[in-house]
């Protein structure tokens, strides 16, 4: 009986604890980015609709109350330089995947990943790590100021 009772107790503990631990630990950008992961690549794209990379970008950060322009070049003339190694939450990455300069934009979302729209598989995350990004990284850049990032990005 007691350890019938003990098992019961642990694993509503653990339900409990996990449900908690998710519900308290997305910040409003971790929020905002998860309701449209798997929305697919459309080229324009600015609506849960489709989005492309600029436009997803865009979408996210008009939730947060920022206004950022449709063009991942004109995003990439915004903000703060961010070198690799002082990235948070909610910083801007750029790539050159056209070999042309800067031609695609995601989010930071910590932990060595960001979200994008990938013409290929829609709204997804990836590794900055992965060697497709890491050969055309070209540079992040901080849109959000410390307050903005206090209440729409910093883990609770």
């Amino acid at each position: 009986m007691l350890k019938k009772l003990s098992t019961s107790f642990l694993g509503l503990t653990i339900f409990l604890t996990a449900g908690l631990g998710s519900v308290f630990a997305d910040s409003k950008l971790d929020q905002e980015i998860d309701q449209v992961l798997g929305t697919k690549y459309s080229y324009g794209g600015t609506t849960t609709s489709g989005f492309d990379c600029s436009g997803f970008t865009m979408y996210v950060f008009s939730a947060l109350g920022i206004k950022l322009p449709h063009q991942s070049g004109s995003q990439f003339e915004m903000g703060t330089v961010v070198t690799r190694d002082n990235l948070r939450s909610g910083d801007l990455v750029f790539f050159n995947t056209s070999g042309r300069g800067v031609s695609h934009v995601g989010i930071y979302i910590g932990d060595g990943k960001f979200a994008h729209s990938s013409t290929s598989r829609g709204v997804v995350t990836n590794r900055l790590s992965d060697s497709y990004y890491a050969e055309r990284y070209v540079g992040a850049k901080r849109i959000m100021s410390d307050s903005a990032y206090e209440t729409h990005a910093a883990d609770e």
